[in-house]
């Protein structure tokens, strides 16, 4: 079943889990991470604490406290370098992990975001063919598992419908 794509913002989603595009430290910064510690308060910043971090290309899972969703999926993007720095594989390991996540805690829906696209600076149309390959593959067979596509704004929310009319 392929991912459907919503616009909006991801903290107001009524899922059971959401996806965050954290950085390593896990302790919240700016874009979708800084909006998803402030919208879920100060439990969500201290649960992070106790995890010491995520390296690049893996997930942790945390409770929502505040937000609408249950759980919280902490995913670390890779930094654009040009591409020669193994982005593509760690960003397509940031699904896999998540949606690895998904399956060991039988969570029924769930929203990404576009991981790294903002000031990690991995170019959109790239990322939004990896994400939504990656989901494909990942969640092939899948009839239990509703999957999102957050997009925050209607010119990501057309790119990743134009990605997911094609055959990757």
């Amino acid at each position: 079943m392929d991912p459907r794509v919503v616009t909006g913002t991801i903290t107001a989603l009524e899922v059971e889990a959401i996806v965050n595009a954290a950085n390593a430290s896990l302790l919240g910064g700016g874009g979708v991470d800084g909006a998803i510690h402030r919208a879920a308060g100060p439990g969500l910043l201290e649960e992070c604490r106790r995890l010491g971090g995520c390296p690049t290309g893996e997930a942790r899972l945390t409770g929502g406290h505040a937000l609408p969703a249950e759980y919280v999926i902490h995913t670390v993007g890779p930094v654009w370098r040009g591409g020669g720095q193994g982005e593509d594989d760690l960003l397509a390991s940031c699904y896999r992990e998540s949606l690895g996540l998904v399956r060991a805690h039988a969570i029924r829906s769930v929203a990404f975001p576009a991981i790294s696209t903002g000031i990690y600076g991995f170019p959109r149309e790239r990322a939004a063919r990896i994400a939504i390959g990656t989901i494909r593959r990942e969640s092939a067979g899948w009839q239990d598992v509703d999957i999102l596509l957050c997009a925050f704004s209607g010119e990501d929310a057309a790119l990743f419908e134009t990605v997911l009319a094609e055959e990757i």
